[in-house]
């Protein structure tokens, strides 16, 4: 089947949103969905998630799945917010253990931060399928950039994260805590061996040189000829090297310490204080 995919870009984070319906009637999930935030004054806004409500109110479209590709660190995830709104389940990579472990830590979240992915509804292993309506979704466990990266595929489509980028912008960062060079070329290359014409839906875009226009999908083909870092030919020896170098010069993402606090529990915000205000934390020399 061929689902019927509309993206949302978020032009303060370069991340698309999608809503992916079922073909053969009204069912739909949402994949990687954005909750506004402005770090210097800590506030929140839904704007972004609203243009998702909205679209799928005027299409009288029925929300079974909002997917998470993984644990993001540049953006905030609104699932629940649109949990509340339109209904769905919330799933995720059930390595998500490995990210709150790692990351419980790093922000010092003491026995009260459950670690067992129980704030989502939804845990995902490699070869797991679901349904949207009529048509079937199956997950690809693509670790690499974190332990917890999915690949989507349903129908002809698949939902990538930031495993991938378009093709002339190349492949995702791997320095994060639990993150490796070589799982994610074991985990590209899993990708490329979808059919030719699977279409591929990335997660950021960043306009590569020379481009005019932000882009998000592509296929697997255009991947395997075309992809800067990881086109047909390359090996694993000279990714991990060009990956590894080019990491080493990329600073931490704006939204990286209020985006895994909030997003390691499934979207939700920390436990207020006795006084009803949140807080986030902000780890010295840790990351």
């Amino acid at each position: 089947m061929s689902p019927e995919v509309t993206g949302f870009f978020d032009n303060a984070t370069n991340t698309i949103s999608y809503v992916v319906k079922d073909p053969a009637g009204g069912a739909c999930a949402i994949v990687d969905s954005v909750l506004d935030f402005d770090y210097a004054s800590g506030r929140t806004d839904t704007r972004s998630a609203d243009s998702i409500v909205k679209f799928i109110q005027e299409h009288g479209l029925e929300v079974q799945w909002i997917l998470e590709s993984h644990v993001h660190a540049d953006h905030l995830s609104a699932a629940p917010y649109l949990q509340d709104k339109l209904g769905g389940e919330i799933g995720i990579s059930d390595q998500i253990t490995v990210i709150q472990n790692t990351f419980g830590k790093i922000f010092n979240e003491g026995t009260e931060f459950q670690r067992d992915g129980s704030q989502f509804d939804a845990l995902f292993r490699d070869g797991d399928s679901f349904m949207i309506g009529q048509m079937r979704g199956d997950v690809m466990q693509t670790p690499g950039h974190t332990p917890a990266c999915l690949t989507y595929v349903i129908g002809d489509a698949a939902f990538v994260g930031d495993t991938l980028f378009m093709p002339d912008f190349g492949t995702a960062r791997c320095d994060f805590p639990g993150g490796s060079s070589a799982a994610l070329f074991a985990s590209i290359q899993k990708i490329l061996m979808l059919p030719d014409d699977t279409r591929i839906f990335v997660g950021h875009d960043y306009k590569a040189p020379g481009r005019e226009k932000y882009a998000w999908e592509t296929t697997v083909r255009d991947q395997r000829a075309r992809n800067v870092h990881v086109g047909d030919g390359t090996s694993a020896e000279d990714f991990i090297a060009m990956r590894e170098a080019r990491d080493a010069t990329l600073p931490m993402p704006r939204l990286i310490i209020p985006s895994l606090q909030v997003n390691m529990r499934a979207g939700n915000m920390p436990e207020p204080d006795k006084d009803g205000t949140v807080f986030l934390k902000v780890p010295v020399n840790k990351l």
